[in-house]
């Protein structure tokens, strides 16, 4: 199974989508800032998704600002984007190769379909 970072700064969601993702089976790492995240980065555990809220920090791309940062280190890593603002072309424009969207406020069933379409 896949090791998901889940950036995420709303303690709530942070913990439910930690507990979704974990009932599929999958490793979680969970962070609720950038510097968390980045943190995560010094351990030697590769990642291989990243589900992380776009609007990171009350800082409108604080979530691009990570996916790109830990893009470098792992450059094929699967990146589900997660925002409460209904997508637009620009923000897709941000996604790193193969991005992904799955909009808030979402339900378990689709946080779970929309995390296997990432890995599969």
């Amino acid at each position: 199974m896949a090791v998901v970072l889940i950036v995420e700064d709303e303690m709530f969601i942070r913990q439910s989508a930690e507990w979704t993702i974990g009932d599929l089976g999958h490793d979680t790492l969970v962070a609720g800032d950038l510097a968390e995240a980045l943190a995560h980065l010094q351990a030697a555990q590769p990642i291989d998704a990243l589900f992380v809220d776009i609007r990171l920090d009350r800082v409108a791309l604080g979530g691009y600002d990570v996916a790109n940062r830990i893009h470098k280190f792992w450059p094929d890593l699967r990146v589900l984007y997660t925002s409460g603002t209904p997508l637009t072309a620009d923000m897709t424009e941000q996604f790193v190769h193969g991005g992904q969207f799955i909009q808030k406020p979402y339900s378990t069933d689709k946080l779970e379909a929309a995390v296997k379409n990432l890995l599969c």
